[in-house]
């Protein structure tokens, strides 16, 4: 299979941290859709990252469609629970935590253009998204060491990614302070290979 995204994004760095927890091997190719020569649209008509191309030639994109496609292939370390309340508690969890991503890349984005009050307003809204959906995973987490309670599932991936993206782009945002028991699970997500071998740079 052959992986393709950047460094950066956080969305493929979920699927990458995936691919190693199940142990399968893939090729990496880094291409921004930024990028004036992108190869990206030829792949996924959204222009978007990651997209996953599967040995028949079949691409496949979104980052929680290509999870859940990863997790369902290979029956060990299973991520995703068997469909039931878990499983969508499951799923609830990378919603927001891909959610949390949203609003941190629109507002990164909005950060480059030229300063205008819309572009502030909508900086603050995007800022208002993340405060809150940080709040809510601290409360949702509580003291458990996972998010599913004693065992790590895709939900822990989903929101160690989120909270990676936060420290790479916006480390004024002091979330750790905040939110001990976050920077708690993120410090134990960050002790295992597939988290500490994908931390984002540019």
């Amino acid at each position: 299979m052959k992986l393709i995204g950047s460094h950066t994004s956080p969305y493929a760095r979920k699927v990458r941290i995936v691919l190693a927890e199940k142990k399968i091997e893939y090729d990496f190719v880094v291409d921004s859709p930024w990028a004036n020569d992108s190869k990206v649209p030829d792949y996924n008509p959204l222009g978007k990252i990651p997209v996953l191309m599967l040995d028949d030639d079949t691409a496949l994109f979104d980052s929680r469609v290509i999870v859940e496609y990863i997790d369902n292939v290979t029956p060990n370390n299973k991520l995703f629970p068997a469909p039931n309340r878990e499983r969508i508690e499951v799923k609830r969890w990378e919603a927001l935590a891909d959610g949390l991503c949203d609003a941190a890349v629109a507002a990164l984005l909005e950060g480059k253009r030229p300063v205008t009050l819309e572009g502030n307003d909508w900086i603050s809204r995007q800022h208002d998204k993340i405060s809150r959906s940080l709040e809510f995973m601290a409360e949702e987490l509580g003291d458990k060491s996972f998010c599913m309670g004693t065992h790590i599932s895709m939900a822990d991936i989903a929101v160690g990614t989120a909270l990676g993206y936060l420290s790479f782009r916006f480390p004024d945002i002091a979330w750790q302070a905040a939110h001990a028991n976050l920077a708690k699970l993120y410090d134990k997500l960050m002790q295992r290979p597939a988290f500490a071998d994908t931390v984002p740079h540019d």
